[in-house]
């Protein structure tokens, strides 16, 4: 699959959480369950694996607490894959583990990413790749947070035991009853971080409420570039709510800016981008070499060599 489109922008600033957003083929995997023998020698060999796949081919550092994530996905009974098995993929994740439903979790390695931005968690689904976190701490968070709430003693102490000092750092068992806070999906936006799956909730919530305002702001609000750098997937759904409201302008604008992200970020086919867009073929080519040609210059800009940018 082509990769199109320009990359991210800066690194993610801390932003205040509006108060309406509150209110080709299958891949074949060498799957590894947490009830085979010799799980933890799998585990251990799978985990240097990775390791050695981050630094040697994604040229990057893993992430500090990614053992501790491999662990906890494995106790809720998805396997770990290599890192390698990443046919019918883009070539930019990096597989970790195979989910209950059959999708799979992974690691993205940006291009061209700036220093210090974290490799995002995604979900690899048909037509690319979804958000689940912007780095590994926040996943490993939100998935403690989740559990706890489920007043599920035996699981959260295996998740917690899994996720070692990783989990003690961000999370303190029993902090969700605590907080007293009634909504998990508000509680997740306010004390972990933002997340395309609960901000999409939200919009849907204040449509069935009846408040088309509240739907639009907020959607807008998932849009600002300093949330989700480099996702098409926030424009996507902004282009939508604002068909859904009649406002077909402001969508086809929302959708033409959607398609100079990268196209397997947009959480759809990109032909369904580009008819909200009213874009031919030809006018897709054409962004297609635009944006490309414009994210050489930059990265030649910001001092790669040529060779690396061809």
């Amino acid at each position: 699959m082509k990769v199109g489109g320009a990359v991210v922008a800066g690194s993610p600033r801390a932003a205040a959480l509006p108060f309406l957003l509150l209110g080709r083929r299958r891949p074949t995997f060498r799957c590894y369950s947490s009830s085979s023998s010799g799980t933890a020698h799998y585990f251990s060999i799978l985990y240097i694996y990775h390791v050695s796949f981050i630094k040697d081919v994604a040229a990057t550092q893993p992430p500090e607490h990614l053992p501790h994530l491999l662990k906890m996905l494995q106790v809720r009974g998805e396997p770990i894959i290599p890192p390698g098995a990443k046919r019918g993929f883009i070539p930019l994740v990096i597989p970790l583990a195979k989910g209950n439903s059959g999708s799979v979790t992974a690691l993205l390695r940006w291009p061209t990413a700036p220093p210090g931005m974290d490799m995002p968690v995604v979900e690899v689904r048909k037509y690319g790749v979804w958000l689940l976190a912007k780095n590994v701490d926040q996943y490993i968070h939100r998935i403690l947070v989740e559990e706890d709430a489920k007043n599920s003693l035996e699981s959260v102490n295996e998740l917690f035991h899994a996720a070692a000092d990783a989990g003690e750092n961000v999370y303190k068992k029993g902090d969700f009853a605590a907080s007293k806070v009634l909504n998990l999906d508000v509680y997740l936006l306010k004390k972990v971080g933002l997340f395309p799956d609960i901000i999409e909730r939200r919009v849907m919530n204040h449509f069935e409420k009846g408040d088309q305002v509240a739907a639009m702001v907020t959607g807008e609000f998932y849009t600002k570039k300093e949330h989700f750098p480099g996702f098409g997937r926030p424009f996507v759904f902004n282009a939508e709510i604002l068909l859904k409201v009649g406002r077909k302008n402001e969508a086809k604008n929302a959708a033409r800016g959607a398609l100079k992200s990268p196209w397997w970020t947009l959480g759809c086919k990109y032909k369904e981008v580009a008819d909200i867009a009213e874009w031919e073929d030809e006018q897709i080519e054409y962004i297609e070499d635009k944006v490309s040609e414009e994210g050489k210059q930059e990265d030649l800009k910001k001092g790669k060599e040529p060779a690396q940018v061809l």
